[in-house]
Parts: C-alpha cells; sequence; structure tokens
C-alpha cells in the first residue's frame, strides 16, 4: 500500500499583512503546509531559502526587492521550485517579466480563493497556470523569443545532448503549450513521470526553468504542428 502524498509546502510573499494572513489562511485550509511568510523582498529570499518550500505565492510589488528579483534569485537557486505570481497587475509587460524571471504561473489578485487554490495544486505538481487570456500572451512570447538569434559562440564546443524519445515527445507537447496534466493523458503516463521527464530534460540541455526549455524546443521545431 502507497503512503499518502505529502501535502506541498507553501510560502506567501506580500506586502499586505491582512492579504497574505488571508491567503496563507485558505491555503493551509485547503490542506497545503504553509512553511513560511514574508513581507518585503529580502525576507522572501533568507526565508525561502531557509525552509525550501514546493510553491512560492509571490506578489511582484515588494519592499526592499521587487518580485521579479526574488523569483530570479530563488530559481536560480533551486531550478525545482514553483513560482506562482499573484499579482494586482494584469498588464502584459509585468506577466511578461515575470515569467521570464522564472515563474511557473501568474494570477491576478480578482481571482477567487477556490482559483488560487486550484492554481497553487496546479503550480505544485509542474502545470503552468495563467490567468484566462495571458497563457496566449506567454505562448507567443516564447516564440518570439525562439525567433531572436542567439549570441554566437565559437566552435568546438560539446555536441548537444541526446533526448530519448520519450523526453522528446514530451518536449514537443511542452512547446505546444500543453499543461503537464494534458500531456499525461495525451501520452497516457502519470503526471509524475511527465514531471521526471521535463525535469531529465531540463539537466540533460542544462536550462533552468520552463521558459528556456519551450525557447530551446521551439527553436528546434519541435512545436510544428506536422
Amino acid at each position: 500500500m502507497n503512503a499518502p502524498a505529502q501535502p506541498a509546502r507553501v510560502m506567501v510573499v506580500d506586502d499586505h499583512p491582512m492579504w497574505r494572513d488571508a491567503v496563507a489562511r485558505d491555503l493551509e485550509a485547503a490542506g497545503f503546509e504553509l512553511v513560511a511568510t514574508a513581507g518585503d523582498g529580502p525576507q522572501a529570499v533568507r526565508r525561502a531559502t531557509a525552509t525550501r518550500p514546493d510553491v512560492l505565492v509571490l506578489d511582484l510589488n515588494l519592499p526592499g526587492l521587487p518580485g521579479v528579483e526574488v523569483c530570479k534569485r530563488l530559481v536560480r537557486e533551486r531550478p525545482e521550485l514553483h513560482v506562482l505570481v499573484l499579482s494586482a497587475s494584469g498588464e502584459h509587460a509585468d506577466v511578461l517579466e515575470a515569467v521570464k524571471s522564472g515563474a511557473t504561473g501568474y494570477l491576478v489578485k480578482s481571482a477567487s480563493t477556490e482559483e488560487l487554490i486550484e492554481a497553487v495544486r496546479r503550480t505544485a505538481v509542474g502545470d503552468a497556470v495563467f490567468t484566462p487570456g495571458l497563457a496566449g500572451l506567454v505562448l507567443g512570447e516564447y516564440r518570439r523569443l525562439a525567433a531572436e538569434p542567439e549570441p554566437k559562440t565559437s566552435g568546438g564546443g560539446p555536441e548537444a545532448p541526446r533526448l530519448t524519445e520519450r523526453e522528446t515527445e514530451v518536449l514537443r507537447l511542452v512547446a505546444k503549450g500543453l499543461s503537464y496534466k494534458q500531456i499525461a493523458e495525451r501520452l497516457v503516463i502519470s503526471h509524475r513521470t511527465v514531471q521526471n521527464h521535463v525535469q531529465n530534460t531540463l539537466g540533460k540541455l542544462q536550462l533552468h526553468n520552463r521558459v528556456e526549455l519551450v525557447r530551446y524546443a521551439i527553436e528546434q521545431g519541435l512545436d510544428d504542428p506536422r
């Protein structure tokens, strides 16, 4: 008999104490393990480094250090960390900046408690979660980035790492914007297996997050519908 899955470890970062406490209470009531909260950028970095949450629910507008910089530093340290931005702003520039810094998803604060809880659940298992209307924007930005020429590097470097057939198949579906759950259903494999393939691929390609992974996939033509 398999042991029950451990609840996802969550940290909430927001500079408004009442909002921060309300979100933390809602997530605890939903069964998540709240490991820390923080009210400014430097505090967020310190406490996340100490408590190592699975999911960071992060506001962008923070004193001391902007949310995007907090995200960038923590994801660089721990690529397996999933960051869900919870922001009052739905501006496209803010969304794209957050994703480029390593955020897994982006939810505006007008979302309901139920939507937030579902977003954290999905973020915890590696899905990219966005407020409706923003997912297409992000995928379009992936494509734009992939179209930009990379800086030239000197020749004679090591050959590109070889991916397995299944890793390539998963990568192709990631490039098309499918969530991990959708990929699992499409390939008739478990959600955990999809996650493992993505983590293995990130390691082989020496990439750090989903943004870089999707860009690589599009550069390789893996989003081609043929």
